[in-house]
């Protein structure tokens, strides 16, 4: 089948929710700094009251990685769950607005759309309660096999992973990748979420994932170890290509006996929400650009380095001049 996408993701469709926040007030509520965690309806509401004035914008970190990548000039799709209602229309509105497909069929008479209320600390850290509404309702039928079978990557978020459906969503994209020559893209997306799906992710890697994207704390926590260097080697020879960050260190990128060292782009960190977004992005899209490992690195970083310029995920400057392509 011909290409005409160059990355299709799949993951969450959520409404973000941002709003600052200082380290008292995620003290009273026992919130974990820096982590993601999953919230019921009750507590999504009682927390949205007391959070302070925020920022609304379409978000799910696959989604904005496809945001960023199309922004590079990448021919980018989406596949994700949204409610038949306002939230949904104006997820779906955004994204294609900036030139990513989109046209999962809405959930009709369930969960309302899913929303994310980050918080946002003085030290730049996002604190990430997700509320997951109708992304539950994402399973093997939404998985479009035509699209799969013409993008020359999916990409698919570790996120997405918790409900049972979707883990059936992910297997069957990568059953039809595969079949179609075609490669597969994985983000282990967060620590927590690698501990509760470690086995399930390791099976994943050995049935075929080309690249993952994974930090230090996700890394090691996949292969159980508090030894990086271990957990590169281990890496190293189960998948073909891995972009590792290391947040202010910079990142790796390994692939076979290839090693990478790709430096941090200096910048002013205001927000550090979505940066690994924003840095698988420029990742995927100068990889869909035949470009090298290092300058597919270095896109990736200066990707990121824009992302926590300022509040919010989605990309605020033009990311082609930044990145010189």
């Amino acid at each position: 089948m011909t290409q005409t996408l160059d990355i299709l993701g799949i993951g969450n469709a959520i409404l973000d929710v941002l709003a600052r926040a200082d380290d008292a007030f995620l003290a009273a509520r026992g919130l974990d700094k820096g982590a993601m965690r999953l919230v019921g309806t009750e507590e999504a509401e009682a927390l949205y009251a007391a959070m302070g004035p925020g920022i609304e914008s379409s978000g799910g970190s696959v989604a904005n990685s496809c945001a960023a990548a199309a922004g590079l000039g990448a021919r980018v799709g989406f596949l994700g769950k949204v409610a038949d209602d306002l939230p949904g229309q104006i997820f779906g509105h955004d994204l294609r607005s900036i030139g990513v497909s989109f046209d999962t069929a809405p959930l009709v008479g369930g969960a309302p759309t899913a929303r994310c209320l980050i918080l946002v600390t003085p030290d730049a850290q996002r604190t990430m309660n997700t509320y997951l509404g109708a992304c539950v309702a994402f399973g093997e039928s939404d998985v479009d096999a035509a699209r799969v079978a013409s993008a020359g990557v999916t990409y698919l978020e570790g996120y997405l992973f918790d409900p049972p459906a979707a883990q059936a969503a992910f297997r069957a994209a990568l059953r039809i990748a595969k079949a179609n020559g075609r490669k597969v893209a994985l983000s282990l997306s967060d620590a927590f979420c690698v501990g509760r799906h470690r086995e399930a992710f390791r099976g994943l890697l050995r049935d075929g994932v080309d690249i993952l994207f994974a930090n230090e704390s996700e890394l090691t926590s996949l292969y159980e170890t508090d030894d990086y260097d271990a957990a590169v080697a281990a890496v190293r020879a189960e998948v073909p290509i891995a972009a590792l960050t290391r947040s202010e260190k910079g990142s790796l990128i390994v692939a076979g006996d290839t090693t990478a060292e790709i430096a941090v782009v200096p910048t002013r960190v205001l927000d550090t929400t979505g940066a690994g977004d924003a840095y698988a992005a420029g990742f995927l899209a100068a990889a869909a650009r035949g470009l090298a490992l290092a300058e597919c690195g270095r896109w990736a970083s200066v990707c990121a380095a824009e992302a926590i310029s300022h509040v919010g995920a989605r990309p605020q400057t033009d990311l082609r001049a930044l990145v010189g392509a």
